[in-house]
């Protein structure tokens, strides 16, 4: 199946980040390259662009999109996690730039066998963004204690019946392992009232969330990375990131907040004392949202938010 997803606020995002021709910047969310592309065309002479990206589809299908910009592109096969190592190794220091498009791609979400959908009934429970990883969705369902599965139904997925989803869960796989995403699909069905059903969406839609963010660690991650990135940028520098959750925008504006804003001293306090100096400034105060025109053209934009922070110049 051919690798296709439709950048989300891709112009937005690359005017965010305002980028010079001699510049240095790094997607750590390559995907198809939907963005990249638009800031390799804004590059020349010296400018660099770095793509990381976890999935092979991905690293396969930005490099044929970004062919004809091989020359000031480096794509590495990674998790953005390991950004400042990836970044130092190519002996950068600083870049100008930094985004992340936290979204699953179109075509991780249509491509049944990688087993992100809930739709795809037949497929097995997968959901890796690296399919070098051993572990799958269908280890997480089959293997977490019943609590632990209430635990991350309930947080990553904010489904209001995680405790009898988690208990349908536990009981369903006594009799048999739980392997594909209609076995999975049927027992979440199962532990939701059916007036709820009609009206609410799909049934496991939440479900499917709390578990591909656990076994990809994906608040983990972000949480851990966002300060080794802003640490990484230049002077002026500015990091750039789209979230599609709740969790996801929560964690990314209270860590912009807390680098603008970094004091600990009472607010009674005359002169600040702790000593803690800001990093930089928010640029957005409320969040860059999806256009009436790209959400007339692309449903899977209507939860995006965009969210910049500037590196203290």
């Amino acid at each position: 199946m051919k690798f296709s997803h439709v950048s989300v606020l891709l112009q937005e995002t690359v005017d965010a980040l305002q980028v010079k021709k001699g510049g240095t910047y790094v997607d750590g969310t390559l995907g198809g390259a939907g963005h990249s592309f638009e800031i390799a065309k804004r590059l020349e002479g010296e400018g660099r662009l770095i793509g990381i990206d976890q999935d092979a589809a991905a690293i396969e299908a930005a490099t044929q999109r970004l062919k004809e910009y091989e020359n000031l592109v480096t794509i590495v096969r990674s998790n953005y996690e390991a950004m400042p190592r990836v970044v130092r190794e190519l002996g950068i220091d600083q870049v100008d730039g930094i985004m992340l498009d936290l979204g699953v791609s179109s075509y991780q979400l249509d491509t049944p066998e990688r087993g992100f959908s809930y739709m795809a009934e037949d497929a097995t429970l997968d959901m890796r963004m690296d399919e070098r990883m051993s572990r799958t969705a269908k280890d997480i369902v089959n293997e977490y204690s019943e609590m632990e599965l209430y635990r991350i139904i309930r947080d990553y997925g904010e489904d209001r019946f995680a405790k009898n989803i988690a208990k349908h869960i536990a009981m369903a796989r006594k009799k048999e392992e739980i392997k594909t995403v209609g076995q999975l699909n049927d027992i979440i069905r199962g532990a939701i009232p059916m007036k709820v059903q009609k009206t609410g969406g799909h049934p496991a839609k939440r479900t499917y969330q709390a578990i591909r963010i656990e076994l990809n660690r994906e608040l983990e991650v972000l949480t851990e990375t966002l300060d080794d990135m802003i640490e990484l940028l230049s002077p002026g520098g500015r990091l750039a990131i789209i979230t599609f959750h709740s969790l996801e925008d929560r964690i990314v504006k209270s860590n912009f907040k807390k680098n603008e804003n970094p004091c600990t001293c009472p607010p009674d306090f005359p002169v600040c004392v702790c000593g803690n100096k800001s990093k930089g400034k928010v640029i957005t105060r409320k969040p860059i949202l999806p256009s009436e025109e790209e959400l007339e053209h692309n449903s899977r934009s209507k939860s995006a938010k965009l969210r910049v922070f500037e590196k203290c110049k």
